[in-house]
């Protein structure tokens, strides 16, 4: 299949795995052309199916704000024309499930039918989606899309409540690849953050406020009240200043560090005790199945789809959002008895293989096929 992919290229959930869905179709045979603003932030190799095209904003005087979705609906048209494109897959609903209508009523007119698939991430539909100035087109556009996704059943039903979808909505959960996602050697790593046999507690996100960053800082203080113990942040975001601003309030700079964006996050969870994940929302939670993947339990929120991913007593412990003294029991439990860390670090990893690429990028290649079918297209 020729598949034209639309993302956020940043180191959010649902652009990484955009990017990453797309890497592994190219793996199998099928050209991917990612179409955006700039380079994904995991597209980090070309092979013969993998395409990038750049969407370049003009920027007139006349507009007080740029464009951008008109110039992404033209470079579609434009990639779909000379590539000849089967079909589009749209990642986040706003503004390119829009575009992507916009996209196939032009190339329609030009005598082509390219139909587009719009897969629902999470904050486009449970925040965004949910603002009045967009929902009226994101329902329209869920609506006109010839197929759409799911990360989590949560997602779906959310979606089917809020909004007026007379369309059906295939669940197809995040994925994870189990060859990188996987607990490495990394003593020597570890020996340089925690001298003193410190258990290490972790948290990555985009640093957004639905993140509760500050949330992650105080279970921490509370842990470090407990047993001895340092705390890695991963990621960027507006949330970063304000959480340096805690941690220096509560005079624990030693022993939180935050790395920023980092590309190799394996290396770093790889030498985790504990993955915190509070957030207020979350459709699916990839980064917390990424620590699963290696062996790290996770304490999370009970937001969203994350009572599906992270089982609770089994692969880590779920708490109410905001509930910052449960999320420190749990948290201290698995640290005191390493037994039970242990048995938990096993049971993440057995359920996320359960999300392993091998298994779900077929998912999304019979839906393709179903999709190019109803519309008669040849696979």
């Amino acid at each position: 299949m020729k598949i034209g992919i639309v993302c956020y290229p940043t180191f959010g959930g649902s652009g990484v795995v955009a990017t990453e869905l797309g890497k592994a179709l190219a793996q199998r045979q099928h050209d991917v052309h990612f179409i955006t603003y700039t380079q994904p932030a995991r597209l980090d190799f070309f092979n013969e199916h993998l395409f990038y095209h750049e969407v370049r904003v003009p920027n007139y005087p006349l507009f007080q704000y740029p464009p951008y979705e008109i110039a992404l609906a033209s470079q579609m048209v434009d990639i779909a024309e000379r590539f000849e494109l089967d079909l589009l897959h749209v990642h986040y609903a706003i503004p390119h499930a829009s575009a992507a209508y916009m996209a196939r009523q032009i190339l329609l007119d030009k005598g082509m039918y390219v139909p587009f698939i719009t897969t629902l991430h999470g904050t486009d539909i449970t925040l965004v989606g949910k603002e009045p100035s967009y929902a009226p087109v994101v329902a329209f556009s869920i609506n006109q899309s010839d197929g759409v996704t799911a990360v989590s059943k949560h997602l779906r039903d959310e979606t089917l409540a809020f909004f007026d979808v007379r369309r059906e909505i295939e669940v197809i959960p995040n994925f994870i690849d189990l060859q990188r996602f996987k607990r490495q050697q990394k003593e020597h790593f570890r020996k340089a953050i925690c001298p003193q046999g410190e258990k290490l507690l972790v948290h990555t996100s985009n640093f957004r406020k639905v993140k509760r960053i500050n949330d992650v800082i105080e279970v921490f203080y509370r842990v470090r009240e407990e047993v001895p113990a340092k705390l890695l942040l991963i990621g960027d975001g507006p949330e970063r200043s304000h959480a340096e601003k805690c941690c220096r309030e509560l005079k624990i700079c030693n022993d939180v560090r935050f790395l920023g964006k980092l590309e190799a996050v394996e290396e770093v969870l790889s030498v985790a005790d504990v993955f915190l994940m509070p957030s207020e929302k979350e459709s699916f939670g990839l980064a917390a199945l990424e620590a699963m993947a290696c062996e790290v339990p996770v304490v999370s929120s009970n937001a969203g789809g994350l009572p599906e991913l992270n089982l609770h007593g089994k692969t880590g412990f779920v708490s109410p959002v905001g509930d910052v003294e449960a999320m420190t029991r749990y948290t201290l439990q698995l640290l005191r008895d390493e037994a039970l860390l242990n048995r938990f670090r096993k049971e993440a990893r057995r359920h996320a293989e359960i999300f392993s690429m091998e298994r779900i990028v077929p998912l999304y290649e019979q839906y393709y096929t179903k999709v190019l079918e109803q519309h008669k297209k040849p696979v």
